[in-house]
């Protein structure tokens, strides 16, 4: 037995040995980190030969009972099985479980009870009372039999009466209601918003329906419960709805309109053919003024909407007697065009009124530009008060203050919300990738659109997330609460930086620092075009952006998404040189000079002293008492002469160019590898910025050295000079060595000077908005 115990023992210690060895450098290549390829995923990142995905089509009834807040529902859903797989079960989401009484989204929240007292809203936060789950009152199949299903709380399984193999289709109906939640007292992204003052709700519905779990190649069922923050996965398929709603409500939605005879007044539909040729200016659809007196009419018949889309991967809509609506069309490439439309309520009038449908033309205009073109007829942006995103629909903000103005920040975030919103769908409502696991494939992706977006609306627009200078505070935090971006949506820590922030910094670092805007624009385009309705992973995204530019990124990716290490590069030492010509006469000039405006030299001191001598006695004095060593002789000439020949013709140049050589020291302190950018400001007052790949570090990642050759003589060297590494430390950025100073509080003091309208205080800024609103 103890012979036996020698062989693990002995294993341990050269599994120990090795691992001493093991390749931990940031340059290592991903291969294993990443799934294997195969015929349904390729190694260049592009779906194979082999790929395939799962097709869910919906046909619904609905009906919004807005006495009791209610919204009712019967679904008919034909799935279709293009996996290789045989099926026996079904997995439907039931996202409106996530507020039944008995959620885990409840019960997993972490609390504590603060010891000088806790507010009564975060004690009543803790429990609730609204039964806002989905009440499934069958499940059938297409023949009205009844099916056996298991619900498990946010998922349900249908059991299917057959199994399904490839290529089958299988149809079953679903009927259902839920209490829609007041977003002013639980939030969410979707719910009914109520004015007291009129006794109206504005209803923004999504997630009301139980929807197909994806099946696919990565995960087969992708059936994580849903506990608030991870989003969706979700099944492209055709959509036939039906919305029944108060008469006078007027209702947007996911799709296109079927019925405008039937719900659209003639005036209605006139504005709505003029809105089509209009590509400058909105055009009212339905006004303030109309929506006013819907208000205090409030009609009690009802009226149904039908609306249809085709391959979407969901649906939305949003319905209210309260909404203003104007629209506007956008031109597309291939002769299409699409709709922008909004529709708000009087309380964002100021800003909806002058901004939203056109944030939607603008949005529609460059995303399409640096993705896909948008393939869908309509975009709409509801004023929802909240930021949430659907196929062709989105909810957004933006309110005035209660004497009509608003200041430029709520502009700003506006605008800002509804190119993020309508952004989305691209990411990821086309290029369709699981959020459920990875937020930052849709938050992160579209919020660096968002970024080139909004710097396309306005010069220098206050972008909140993309420059890498506004990633600094992050990335040196505490790096217990910095999870790396690879971390699944419901386990990161500062959901904002991380899913948003971070990645969208990093890619455009990608685009301006690492690739450049040519090469990552043709493979940014690529992955697009590649996964556009389709299933993309982190994978697919890292090896098309690596196969179309051909660029080896696979330490970047490494190191910004599988780590939370940060940039901290320092230039610890610099040595200046200049080569010796051995030249006499040039030497002895220079010598010359510097005795000029230095101290009196020994030599020449005794020289003079051995003239006082000679006086008394001439024979003292010899070749060396009378000879100048600053002049140069027939010997100094000889060695010069035997040194240049001695010299090839490459080391002539050298010589003859006289050049400042620069011995710079730098060291990875943060431990993330990247770029080095240089600016060398020389005595003359010119600069020259010099860039140094990453790869530099691909030996000795911890410290390297390079040698810079400059014409001119430097007087000082700065790293990072245009804050675009995101490196969280300045002060060791500077030669000569300069006192303490945080670039980044520079910035944040010019944001604050913009922000504050050039002086103006807050009655003025006030005044200043609401010269700008179009009502009083």
């Amino acid at each position: 037995m103890k012979k036996l115990l020698i062989f693990p023992f002995l294993f341990c210690l050269i599994a120990s040995a090795y691992g001493q060895n093991t390749n931990e450098n940031p340059f290592k290549q991903l291969g294993q980190d990443l799934p294997t390829p195969n015929s349904y995923r390729t190694a260049s990142g592009s779906p194979g030969h082999e790929y395939w995905q799962q097709q869910a089509d919906y046909k619904m009834d609905l009906e919004i009972d807005d006495d009791k807040m209610r919204l009712y529902g019967e679904e008919t859903i034909t799935y279709t099985n293009n996996s290789p797989d045989v099926l026996s079960y079904l997995w439907l989401q039931l996202d409106q479980n996530m507020r039944a009484k008995d959620s885990d989204t409840y019960k997993v929240r972490s609390s504590s009870i603060s010891e000088r007292g806790s507010s009564l809203r975060q004690l009543s936060s803790l429990e609730s009372d609204f039964d806002g789950g989905f009440k499934v009152e069958h499940v059938k199949d297409a023949n009205g039999a009844d099916l056996k299903y298991t619900i498990n709380k946010t998922m349900m399984r249908v059991n299917p009466t057959t199994k399904l193999a490839t290529g089958d289709s299988y149809t079953f109906t679903i009927k259902w209601w839920y209490n829609i939640n007041n977003t002013n007292v639980m939030g969410g992204r979707s719910g009914y918003e109520p004015f007291e003052e009129d006794g109206n709700n504005v209803y923004c519905i999504a997630q009301f329906f139980p929807r197909m779990c994806v099946y696919d190649d990565i995960n087969g069922w992708q059936n994580k419960q849903f506990l608030g923050r991870g989003e969706f996965a979700l099944v492209f398929g055709d959509y036939d709805v039906s919305i029944t709603v108060p008469s006078d409500h007027l209702v947007a939605s996911t799709g296109l309109l079927q019925n405008e005879d039937d719900v659209l007044t003639s005036e209605q539909k006139k504005r709505l053919d003029k809105a089509k040729k209009e590509t400058i200016n909105p055009v009212m659809i339905a006004t303030y003024d109309e929506a006013e007196k819907r208000i205090k009419k409030k009609a009690k018949d009802k009226k149904t909407w039908r609306y249809t889309a085709e391959n979407v991967r969901d649906f939305a809509f949003a319905s209210s007697r309260r909404f203003i609506w104007d629209a506007l069309g956008v031109p597309m490439s291939d002769g299409r065009t699409v709709m922008a439309q909004s529709m708000w309520i009087k309380e964002g009038d100021c800003l909806w009124n002058k901004y939203s449908t056109k944030a939607v033309a603008h949005t529609v205009k460059w995303y399409s530009h640096y993705t896909i073109d948008y393939p869908y007829p309509t975009a709409w942006s509801i004023d929802g008060d909240m930021g949430m995103e659907y196929p062709m629909i989105c909810f957004n903000f933006g309110r005035c203050a209660d004497d009509g103005t608003y200041a430029e920040r709520t502009k700003y975030g506006h605008i800002g919300v509804i190119i993020h919103e309508v952004g989305h769908n691209w990411f990821p409502m086309i290029i369709n990738s699981d959020e459920r696991q990875w937020t930052w494939m849709d938050e992160g992706l579209n919020t660096f659109v968002q970024y080139l977006t909004e710097q396309h609306w306005e010069r220098n627009y206050p972008s909140r997330r993309g420059p890498a200078h506004k990633i600094v505070d992050y990335m040196k935090g505490d790096k217990d609460r910095i999870s790396p971006i690879m971390t699944n949506s419901e386990s990161i820590f500062q959901f904002g930086n991380n899913a948003y922030g971070k990645p969208a910094t990093a890619l455009n670092i990608l685009r301006e620092t690492v690739m450049g805007r040519e090469l990552f624009d043709m493979a940014f385009k690529e992955y697009c075009e590649r996964w556009a309705f389709k299933h993309p992973s982190p994978a697919d995204l890292f090896r098309t952006m690596e196969d179309a530019s051909g660029v080896d990124l696979d330490w970047f990716w490494r190191g910004w998404f599988y780590t939370n290490l940060n940039v901290d590069i320092s230039m610890s030492e610099v040595k200046h040189k200049k080569i010796d010509s051995k030249n006499p006469n040039v030497n002895n000039k220079i010598a010359k000079e510097a005795i000029k405006e230095g101290p009196k030299p020994i030599g020449k001191i005794r020289n003079e002293n051995l003239e006082v001598l000679a006086d008394k006695d001439p024979s003292i004095l010899d070749f060396y008492s009378k000879h100048d060593p600053l002049v140069a002789d027939a010997i100094d000439e000889k060695e010069y002469n035997d040194y240049i020949n001695s010299l090839s013709d490459e080391e002539k140049k050298v010589l003859k160019d006289n050049k400042n050589y620069y011995e710079i020291t730098f060291e990875n302190k943060g431990g993330l590898v990247m770029p080095i950018i240089l600016e060398f400001t020389y005595t003359d007052g010119s600069k020259e910025v010099k860039n140094i790949p990453a790869e530099i570090w691909k030996l000795t990642p911890e410290k390297i050295s390079k040698v810079f050759v400059t014409d001119k003589e430097v007087s000082t060297i700065e790293l990072d000079p245009f804050l675009e590494t995101a490196d969280t430390d300045r002060n060791n950025n500077y030669y000569p060595p300069r006192p303490e100073v945080d670039r980044f509080e520079l910035f944040k003091q010019r944001s604050r000077d913009r922000g504050s309208s050039r002086g103006e205080n807050g009655m003025q800024r006030a005044a200043r908005a609401k010269k700008q609103t179009s009502r009083p």
